[in-house]
């Protein structure tokens, strides 16, 4: 009877350890993305696993900075969808219209209910020079999604209301021009988003090298 006690109690106790275990879900662009660990797989991919590329160093997912943070924290990646080349809004590199794979298109598809959501994002929407345009945060139109303000309050205000009980972190990138950055200071601000905004990451070929994924790591824990 006592042995039947202890184990009832032991199994208790695992039940409640593994209910405590935090899911993790990213929605990204080419700076999350690794070969074989993205949901959809077709996504596009930046980071492969082998051998070093001139473009980059990083070469195993345990480079990356998501799977050494979760590691660390001993949490459980619900779900990647990252993309990469993708902007926030709908507007890309060569004025293209990226509706498909756009921040505000892959928003919805995160796993369900994660605990912990980090988006990281605008880097893609500074380099391609998508148009900026104003703040709004209400009544937005389909011509508004193709520029950065507007779709960025768009996203985090469907985010908040979609993502009930999740924890909700924006990750800025390093040498960003200051409009973007300012547009996404005072965005988080309106929706009460945590910003994480990452300071002196190195990189080749304008992604986060070995040094860089182990900075943001450490920046982000």
């Amino acid at each position: 009877m006592k042995r039947v006690i202890i184990n009832i109690v032991l199994m208790a106790l695992c039940l409640s350890a593994s209910a405590q275990i935090k899911t993790v879900s990213i929605l990204g662009d080419s700076y999350s993305t690794f070969q074989g660990y993205l949901e959809p797989d077709t996504n596009y991919v930046w980071y492969f696993d082998g051998t070093p590329r001139t473009q980059t160093d990083v070469t195993s997912v345990t480079q990356t900075w998501w799977h050494q943070l979760i590691k660390a924290k001993g949490w459980r990646l619900l779900k990647n969808n990252s993309f990469s080349g993708s902007t926030i809004c709908n507007t890309g590199y060569r004025q293209e219209d990226v509706t498909r794979n756009s921040f505000i298109a892959r928003m919805d598809n995160l796993g369900g209910a994660p605990d912990i959501i980090y988006i990281f994002g605008g880097t893609n929407d500074a380099w391609a020079n998508s148009p900026i345009g104003d703040y709004k945060y209400e009544a937005w139109t389909k011509q508004d999604l193709y520029s950065f303000r507007p779709a960025m309050a768009y996203m985090l205000h469907h985010m908040t209301n979609r993502y009930l009980n999740t924890q909700i972190i924006f990750i800025l990138n390093s040498e960003l021009k200051e409009e973007v950055n300012e547009s996404v200071r005072t965005i988080c601000k309106h929706y009460g988003v945590k910003l994480v905004e990452l300071r002196n990451i190195d990189k080749k070929g304008g992604h986060p090298s070995i040094a860089g994924m182990k900075a943001i790591a450490n920046q982000l824990k």
